[in-house]
């Protein structure tokens, strides 16, 4: 309990798979109320997106804390899991966006992994 309020510690869950050819990395950081998730294949944090759910509307609220707009696979997909989870969702996706197939393929991989363990989102 912290200020009268159930705290959950952080928690770190780690895992990769070879998708087309390339190690991608996953790194999710579970919060309270959230989690939040790193894809690449190399330690950069090359942007950052947040979604959350909204009373106002059925898709979440989706913004681009930093990083390139013109960049839109960091809000996609945290506008995606956090319609998927209910939770509140940071993202940064750090791979090249030349393969619209390797973004597909790379989210499913977070969707079975969220099967498997969804005790780590």
């Amino acid at each position: 309990m912290q200020n009268g309020a159930e705290f959950e510690g952080i928690s770190v869950h780690n895992f990769s798979e070879k998708i087309l050819e390339q190690v991608v990395h996953f790194h999710v950081m579970k919060l309270s109320g959230g989690f939040f998730l790193w894809v690449g294949s190399a330690p950069v944090l090359s942007n950052l997106a947040v979604s959350m759910s909204s009373k106002y509307d059925s898709m979440p609220l989706s913004t681009l804390v930093m990083g390139d707009p013109s960049n839109t696979a960091p809000n996609s997909l945290a506008q995606r899991l956090a319609k998927k989870t209910k939770k509140q969702v940071f993202v940064s996706y750090s791979l090249p966006m030349t393969d619209s197939s390797l973004s597909l393929l790379v989210e499913n991989r977070i969707k079975k992994e969220l099967e498997l363990h969804a005790e780590h989102f």
